[in-house]
């Protein structure tokens, strides 16, 4: 049996030394590593998106409980002009629900 044609000797038809074979391994390493980076970023986006919404959300809270705290105090040093107020808006919005449903009709 001569070396070309032992499949051990030979490096075109030995796996473990064929170049195909070698290039397609580096390929698919390069390939996993690729995966593997994009997996990590895409994390890392998503949990900047997570910590975005989450801060937002905490905004947004402190804004709500600011404006609440701003009307219970109007309310309570001008309780007639929240009164009056109210049913202005009260009519306001009656007002615009029989125009809305007059157009409809």
């Amino acid at each position: 049996m001569t070396a070309a044609s032992n499949p051990i000797t030979n490096p075109l038809t030995n796996p473990i030394t064929n170049p195909i074979t070698e290039q397609v391994a580096q390929t698919a390493e390069t390939a996993l590593r690729s995966t593997q980076r994009i997996a990590g970023e895409t994390e890392q986006l998503a949990r900047r998106g997570i910590s975005a919404v989450r801060e937002t959300g905490e905004q947004l809270r402190e804004k709500a409980l600011r404006a609440s705290d701003t009307t219970v105090s109007y309310i309570k040093d001008e309780p007639v002009k929240a009164v009056l107020m109210a049913a202005a808006a009260g009519a306001a919005l009656v007002v615009l629900g029989s125009l809305l449903t007059r157009s409809r009709d």
